[in-house]
């Protein structure tokens, strides 16, 4: 990806939102300054709150479920049909549930970019904060990762932090580590937007 003014950015989601959130907002702050504007908001079922939230910024929106396609395999081209009509430069995997196909990585491959609960590639897959918790680390994190046709096992673009805490539970941690992956997510997207990378070996540098 090379660096120009206003990147396109789709923004997948299955849930809430609040990543979502965080791109719209520094989007809105100053367009310029962040590099990147979302284009559109697809998510995997309807009624989610991350589509209410880009409706409400006025980004267009899309569902594109599982059910209503024939398989997995058709599923996952239907799904990069609908994002490749907004002509992304990169889409972000923003608390999307679903796993991404080769179809979808094929047209897309290099330019997806993904958050995870963990510091990768300690703790990957569903449950990043609960199996931590349960190895009895004393440190965890996040993970902003572009995505390959592996389960969490992209080149790691950059991690976040978070102390583990004697009374944590699981959703505890959970919420203090999304307030870094918040933040890091916004600083990782607005970087390549601005500035490119370069992928050396499973390095990724940004100028």
């Amino acid at each position: 990806m090379t660096p120009h003014l206003a990147t396109r950015l789709v923004v997948l989601v299955s849930g809430g939102g609040t990543n979502l959130q965080a791109l719209l907002d520094a989007s809105a702050r100053d367009p310029k300054e962040f590099g990147a504007t979302v284009v559109a908001v697809g998510a995997d079922r309807p009624g989610v709150a991350g589509l209410e939230r880009a409706e409400r910024a006025g980004v267009p929106t899309f569902v594109c479920q599982v059910r209503d396609h024939a398989s997995r395999e058709a599923w996952d081209a239907a799904l990069a049909d609908h994002v490749a009509a907004y002509e992304p430069d990169l889409v972000v995997s923003a608390g999307f549930m679903k796993i991404l196909g080769k179809e979808f990585l094929t047209r897309f491959g290099g330019r997806v970019v993904n958050t995870h609960p963990a510091l990768l590639p300690s703790f990957p897959g569903a449950h990043g904060v609960r199996d931590a918790l349960a190895y009895g680390v004393k440190v965890t994190g996040c993970t902003v990762h572009f995505v390959d046709e592996g389960v969490d096992t992209g080149p790691v673009i950059a991690q976040g932090v978070v102390d583990v805490r004697d009374e944590d539970d699981e959703a505890l941690l959970h919420e203090r580590i999304k307030e870094v992956e918040r933040t890091l997510l916004v600083d990782v997207v607005g970087r390549l937007a601005r500035h490119g990378h370069r992928l050396v070996g499973r390095r990724v540098l940004i100028p």
